[in-house]
């Protein structure tokens, strides 16, 4: 997988305040719940696209999650895709093949029958355009799509990928209508036509509308008639107002943690506002380069794990929005171990020197810290200059920040200038093998020259063959161990999900969990 939008963060409250999943309805899910009133929502991320196969981005990925169909999706809650716009999928030939019946009566909000030629039209556009900041990478592992009936859709697979299904239910599986969109290029005429519950009635620089697609034929029941999607463009101080004024029913992905904490505390004193918690997958490393003359050498790297305070950085920089993550693969997936807490427990001085010597490192180590605050949030200068303070107070480290812009930043980070920089991620679908297979070989997301032969020769296949996802926990276990030996990456936090709405809003404990998908259709304003 190439680099991409999916990279964040700070942690849900600091950069977000929701990445949502909701869940299933009944089969005939056209019909729309009781209320006859759109929902407002607010959110400081901009939509970068919105055609299917250009976006990789969360706030794009809102707009595909409601506006297109996908064959399989994440029922509320759940890890494993269920059907959706398919009938019925399922793997053959050892998760090689991949077959899905569609769903009878299938339409686009044009009126057009959507059939399997459309699936297979949707998927090859994408992998044919490739464009740079779209999803194709999530697609790579299709050889071929045939389509022997007009029901029917059947992916044959280069190497097996017991993943393709989660795959597939991400942004990347959007269906769009063959007669609407080009085959080689992308639509350029900001409109947008999909199967999904919701129709794009028009997108602007200040909001995208969304109306009920009453010809929606799938698994989810709509609870309002429309959403109003309001964009801040990054002024999160705009955004709290908002919400805070009344002019808006939900406020998400960009709230400050002190404005977090502030609702929170403030919770009863009949502000009639409230911040509904949920669970996250969001995480964020330190990742260092391992060609660098400094951090290139083990030592450094293992006493940098030694002496970073996780419980200080989420608990003074983050306002405890967050929780400190011991391995790349964060809690609540399966295959999550503790392995950077069980090689270096809690921080300690002594054993940081110790990995100093033992590299024949005597001198104090100069560093610098890079950060990019346009992309991550303002908190993370701050969160890099508190780990800075914390490798300098051990007297073994004269470290430093500095902070530029995100684009320069992508620039400078694969033309390999930086020794050790942040990143983050949002999970494209809630497995290990999206913490792990990402990060790995040539192209990988984090931009790192790391190379271990055993990870990607022989665990990363291994567990992408696994059909049993459970089965496949103690290849991962062996990766998040080899992480901790060799420390590549510095695995720092994992975020919590927020969504801060009006008392009167109802459905958002519904929405959030670890898929880190936003859908409409749970949320219902009184």
């Amino acid at each position: 997988m190439k680099a991409s939008n999916k990279w964040l963060t700070a942690p849900l409250a600091a950069g977000l305040a929701a990445t949502l999943l909701s869940g299933c309805g009944t089969e005939q899910g056209g019909d729309s719940g009781s209320s006859e009133d759109t929902v407002r929502i607010g959110m400081s991320d901009e939509i970068l696209a919105i055609d299917p196969a250009a976006g990789y981005d969360p706030g794009s990925w809102i707009l595909f999650n409601n506006v297109f169909q996908t064959l399989v999706a994440f029922p509320n809650g759940g890890s494993r895709p269920a059907p959706e716009a398919a009938q019925q999928c399922g793997f053959s030939a050892g998760s090689t093949v991949y077959t899905c019946t569609l769903r009878d009566g299938l339409t686009f909000s044009n009126g057009n029958p959507l059939t399997s030629e459309d699936v297979k039209f949707s998927f090859e556009r994408t992998l044919k355009i490739d464009d740079p900041s779209g999803p194709a990478s999530l697609l790579s592992s299709i050889d071929t799509i045939e389509t022997p009936d007009p029901q029917t859709v059947v992916f044959r697979l280069k190497v097996p990928d017991a993943t393709f299904p989660s795959k597939i239910a991400s942004g990347a599986g959007s269906i769009v209508d063959h007669r609407e969109y080009p085959a080689d290029a992308l639509r350029t005429d900001g409109k947008a036509v999909g199967s999904g519950p919701y129709k794009l009635d028009s997108f602007g620089e200040t909001a995208a509308v969304f109306s009920a697609n009453t010809g929606y034929h799938g698994t989810f029941k709509r609870k309002n008639e429309g959403v109003t999607l309001k964009l801040f463009r990054g002024d999160r101080k705009a955004l709290a107002k908002a919400l805070t004024d009344g002019d808006l029913d939900v406020a998400y992905r960009g709230l400050s943690d002190d404005d977090i904490v502030s609702i929170e505390n403030s919770s009863g004193t009949g502000q009639g506002i409230e911040v509904v918690q949920g669970t996250s997958a969001e995480v964020q490393h330190l990742v260092f380069n391992t060609d660098d003359p400094v951090v290139g050498k083990l030592g450094v790297r293992q006493a940098i794990a030694h002496l970073v305070d996780r419980e200080a950085l989420v608990q003074n920089v983050y306002k405890s929005t967050a929780t400190p993550l011991y391995s790349i693969v964060p809690a609540g997936i399966a295959g999550h171990n503790t392995a950077f807490y069980d090689t270096y427990g809690s921080p300690d001085r002594a054993k940081a020197e110790k990995a100093l010597r033992a590299a024949g490192i005597t001198d104090k180590v100069k560093l610098t810290l890079w950060s990019t605050p346009s992309r991550y949030g303002p908190a993370t200068d701050q969160e890099l200059k508190a780990i800075a303070e914390q490798l300098n107070a051990s007297g073994l480290f004269e470290a430093d920040v500095e902070s530029v812009e995100f684009g320069q930043y992508e620039k400078d980070i694969a033309a390999g200038k930086y020794g050790v920089y942040v990143k983050g991620w949002v999970p494209d679908y809630a497995d290990a093998d999206n913490f792990t297979a990402p990060f790995f070989g040539e192209g990988n997301v984090a931009g790192s020259p790391y190379e271990n032969a055993t990870i990607t020769g022989r665990l990363l296949p291994r567990t992408a063959g696994s059909a049993d996802r459970g089965a496949a926990s103690a290849d991962f276990g062996r990766i998040q161990d080899i992480v901790a030996d060799e420390v590549p990456f510095l695995p720092l936090w994992q975020g919590k999900q927020y969504a801060v709405a009006r008392e009167v809003v109802t459905g958002l404990e519904w929405t959030l969990d670890a898929n880190a998908v936003f859908r409409f259709w749970e949320i219902k304003a009184d």
